[in-house]
């Protein structure tokens, strides 16, 4: 049998590598009178890449626009062909300076917690290192002194921004410019994992001390239904980060940790996995088919559990027949939870039925109803 070749996946660039090139791009026209068609980068620890232009004119003879197109290669985002773009202005000094700023589609930072600090474009330090290496290789290679103003604006960042999390984070008016390295590769979820220490951030800077996990905007809408005394920072959505949420909560000094989530989530949460993805769901649905088994002596039903299609249909097996096996599943996710976060964080696990009704508590005491 011939073998399947694998496909290697495509590496991207970040954000802050797209602004960066488009601060090269301006450079080359406004000193060296070159029109590229392309600019290369370098990227933080090591490496580099030819970076193509999409548009770079003069605006006035001491200023040129530059715009780039983000790729993030076979790990797409929200910002995945978005125009990134650069007015670039210089004016010769006695010793060169750069300054830095925001422009349309640029997110502000509004809250305390973030890398950047209130009052400032969201820029982020990676972004930032990127674009004063290019502007010093530039003004090095020309020989002269310069102050240099650069404004990084995105035409679509606030709409675009409308699909991130940023609003929640406190950045206000546009995206993010980010980027570790400037490398995207693919499938390493680094932006989302970003976010999730990034709210955790926020929420510590506001005040928070209890704060709710949960796997995405629905089970987060049902969580905010029911704790409407808890501030929008104190609900993050981890997604399938379940053991690198907990540990980052546990690291910031958070001590009060509330997991609510769909049946789904929580049964893989239960059986002790890292990272809930829904290729695991048949390894999970075994180990619930014991429980059920041990639980109520039913081996038909566990059977019937062991068959199902997915862990919802599971759910609707035992949601009326045998609440106390969920109730396992709860107290399970308790046990996997404390074991990511350390035994020293209080954690509360809440499981909702498929209509958003709380099923599960494990401290329902503290619970307003």
């Amino acid at each position: 049998m011939a073998k399947t070749k694998k496909t290697e996946l495509k590496q991207g660039f970040t954000t802050g590598a797209a602004a960066a090139a488009a601060v090269k791009g301006a450079l080359y026209l406004l000193l060296k009178k070159e029109k590229k068609q392309f600019v290369t980068i370098g990227f933080i620890g090591g490496g580099h890449r030819d970076i193509d232009i999409f548009s770079l004119e003069k605006s006035g003879e001491h200023t040129a626009v530059c715009t780039v197109i983000k790729d993030a290669g076979d790990d797409p985002d929200v910002t995945h062909k978005a125009e990134i773009g650069a007015v670039v202005s210089i004016k010769e000094t006695e010793v060169s300076v750069l300054t830095l700023s925001g422009g349309k589609g640029v997110g502000r930072v509004t809250k305390p917690g973030l890398e950047i600090p209130p009052g400032h474009p969201a820029i982020n330090s990676g972004p930032r290192q990127m674009i004063t290496s290019v502007v010093e290789e530039m003004l090095a290679d020309s020989g002269g002194s310069f102050a240099v103003s650069i404004e990084i604006f995105v035409p679509e960042g606030e709409t675009l921004a409308g699909h991130t999390l940023n609003a929640r984070l406190g950045i206000i008016g546009g995206i993010s410019i980010l980027g570790t390295t400037g490398v995207v590769r693919p499938m390493s979820h680094e932006a989302y994992i970003a976010t999730i220490r990034s709210s955790l951030s926020v929420a510590r800077a506001c005040g928070v001390k209890r704060i709710f996990f949960t796997t995405g905007r629905r089970s987060e809408r049902f969580a905010q239904k029911y704790f409407t005394d808890d501030p929008v920072e104190a609900f993050i959505q981890m997604g399938d980060f379940f053991k690198l949420s907990l540990e980052s909560a546990a690291r910031m000094g958070f001590s009060d940790i509330v997991l609510a989530v769909f049946f789904g989530k929580a049964l893989k949460m239960a059986d002790g996995l890292p990272h809930t993805h829904a290729a695991k769901t048949d390894l999970c649905l075994k180990t619930l088919s014991r429980w059920t088994l041990a639980l109520t002596g039913n081996k038909a039903v566990a059977q019937n559990i062991l068959s199902a299609n997915t862990a919802r249909q599971a759910f609707f097996m035992l949601e009326h027949t045998a609440p106390a096996v969920i109730a396992r599943v709860g107290s399970e996710i308790v046990r996997s939870a404390r074991s990511f976060s350390g035994i020293s964080v209080n954690i509360r696990a809440i499981i909702f039925d498929f209509s958003g009704r709380i099923y599960f508590d494990s401290n329902p005491s503290r619970r307003k109803t």
